[in-house]
Parts: structure tokens; C-alpha cells; sequence
């Protein structure tokens, strides 16, 4: 049965002669747009520079172009991959009446050969078909992301801010450890308070002191890890003062309850809230690919993730 929020098929009915159709392939210079104008013959392509206004009036001039053909465009459709630039070109359009879709890369069936024909020009020719096919309502063309609010987008960046700090932190002891066991020095722990005033009183199995510039390194590797330290507290303690300030808050409710189960802690309960829970699954299976429990249809097979899990097991932070 066909679900509301199933984005694998358009559940709008497709109007070829009112709906001018357009996709974009973004790079970090420009974009290149491709559309299908109603009553025009070609098949127009045009190049911009990085500009949002200059994509709008880009599309208010085809649209010209088809009313001028005896065509009334009702509405303008745009599509364009997922990627770097994210969703905020959608949202963009969308305020200015455009219906803009997000594709999900992995979707879109692409050549097998080995060595294929690769232009920004071919892979928006690409895209257009796939999302043609989309709008049709036929299944398998493509299957579109679903486009979150920018206050969505920012309330998951304290979890992810935080991960990436402490996966730089772990980076920054394995880097010292490793300088020191090139010494044969080991045992030494770098998160210690004390640890950087020990420095200069390791010595070698030969007894020798650590060479100058391994201790100047050892010691600006210390002032980094002592940075990240205080900003992932940053993160925490923030976090926990707006807990105590509206502590029944939309997610906030929830990320009280869950930390009240015995292994979950404020992180991970917050984590399941803002990257699980209030995500608009579209069925079981969706929960299980999204866990790592199950593979999902689009991967390769080698980027399955499944850290999700772990903290729906009881694992917690460290």
C-alpha cells in the first residue's frame, strides 16, 4: 500500500503541458541547469554562475518561452542531487513557489561499465530522466530525500559537533601514544591532568630524555586535546542548561525520558532523539535499515552503518 510520506514515487499527477521541468548538476563554481520546457522543441541547457536569483529568473524565462508556445505553466519543478550544498537551495525555491526536490544520489541507476563517458552535461541528462520518471509516478527512476527545516538541521549539530570532536580527541592521544612508543616509552597516559608537567621527566629504555623536537610536538599535541576537551564540555553543559530551561519542551520531554532508562545517558538519549526519533520512517523496514539492522536498497555494500544501535542496546558515550 502506497504510504503518505513515500518519497520512491511523485503522488502529485504529472501535467506535461503545465509543468516546465528542470534539474541541476552543482559543483563548487557552477551549476548547470537542464530543463523540459513545455511546448518548446529543444531541450534548453544553460550554465550559471553560484546564484540563486539567476536560477530563478532562469526558470521565469522559460516559462515565458512556453507561454509564448500557447503553453500555461502551472508549476515549476526542480530537482537536484543530494550533496554538499544540502537543502537550503530547496527551501529557497520552495518560498518562492517552486516545487524543489532533493534526489538521493545512491538512487539513480547509473552505467556499470567500467570506463564511462562522465560530464557534468551527461549526468544531468542523467538526472533528468530519472526524475522524469519520478514525477510520472513509476517506481524505480529515483527515490527523493526528505528536505528538513534549517531549525531541524540545526538541532542536530551539537551531537555531530560533538562526535567529531571526540573522534578528533581519540586522534590526538593515539598520535601521542604512538610518537612515544617510537621512544619505547609506554604506559603514559596524556589525559591525566599532570600529564604535560610528566613530559619532561619521561626517559627512554636508554635512559635518554625525549629528543627536543618530539617534546615541543608532544606539548602542542597537549594544548590541542586540552582545546577539544573544553569545547566538547562546552557542548555538554550547554545542552544540559537547556534541558533544565525548558525541560518539557517538544524533544527535550522526550530526551528527559529516555535518559531516565538505566544505560542511556543525556548524550544518546538526545542522539536517538535528534537523529532517530524524529525521523519520518516510512515503515519498519525503514527503522531497520536505518539501525544497520538490514541492508538498505541503494547501498553498495560496504557502507552500512550501524552505530544507531548500539546506543538502542544501552551502549553509552565514553
Amino acid at each position: 500500500m502506497q504510504k503518505l510520506n513515500d518519497l520512491s514515487r511523485s503522488l502529485t499527477a504529472l501535467q506535461p503541458d503545465g509543468t516546465l521541468i528542470a534539474v541541476i548538476e552543482m559543483s563548487l563554481s557552477s551549476w548547470l541547469v537542464a530543463g523540459i520546457v513545455p511546448g518548446v522543441e529543444r531541450q534548453p541547457v544553460k550554465k550559471l554562475a553560484v546564484d540563486e536569483c539567476a536560477l530563478l529568473k532562469l526558470l521565469h524565462r522559460w516559462r515565458e518561452e512556453a507561454e509564448k508556445a500557447g503553453r500555461r505553466i502551472e508549476r515549476i519543478v526542480v530537482a537536484f542531487e543530494a550533496g554538499r550544498d544540502g537543502f537550503w537551495l530547496a527551501r529557497w525555491l520552495k518560498a518562492r513557489s517552486v516545487d524543489a526536490y532533493v534526489i538521493h544520489a545512491a538512487s539513480v541507476a547509473v552505467s556499470r561499465e567500467h570506463r564511462r563517458a562522465k560530464t557534468d552535461r551527461l549526468d544531468s541528462e542523467l538526472l533528468k530522466r530519472a526524475f522524469l520518471g519520478w514525477l510520472r509516478g513509476e517506481r524505480d527512476h529515483c527515490k527523493m530525500v526528505a528536505i528538513p527545516t534549517a531549525k531541524d538541521e540545526d538541532a542536530k549539530r551539537p551531537n555531530r559537533e560533538r562526535e567529531s570532536l571526540v573522534g578528533e580527541q581519540n586522534r590526538i592521544i593515539n598520535r601521542m601514544k604512538a610518537a612515544l612508543i617510537r621512544l619505547g616509552i609506554r604506559g603514559f597516559n596524556p589525559k591525566l591532568k599532570k600529564a604535560a608537567g610528566r613530559l619532561k621527566d619521561l626517559r627512554t629504555p636508554e635512559g635518554e630524555p625525549i629528543p627536543p623536537n618530539t617534546l615541543a610536538e608532544l606539548r602542542r599535541d597537549m594544548e590541542r586535546r586540552r582545546l577539544v576537551s573544553t569545547q566538547i564540555r562546552q557542548i555538554e553543559e550547554a545542552r544540559l542548561r537547556r534541558l533544565e530551561q525548558a525541560p518539557s519542551d517538544g524533544p527535550h520531554a522526550m530526551v528527559c525520558l529516555l535518559a531516565r532508562v538505566i544505560g542511556v545517558g543525556t548524550e544518546t538519549a538526545d542522539m536517538l532523539v535528534q537523529e532517530v526519533l524524529s525521523r519520518n520512517m516510512r515503515d519498519r523496514r525503514a527503522v531497520a535499515r536505518y539501525a544497520g539492522l538490514t541492508g538498505s536498497p541503494d547501498e553498495s555494500g560496504a557502507g552500512r552503518k550501524g552505530w544507531p544501535v548500539r546506543a538502542m542496546l544501552g551502549f553509552d558515550e565514553a
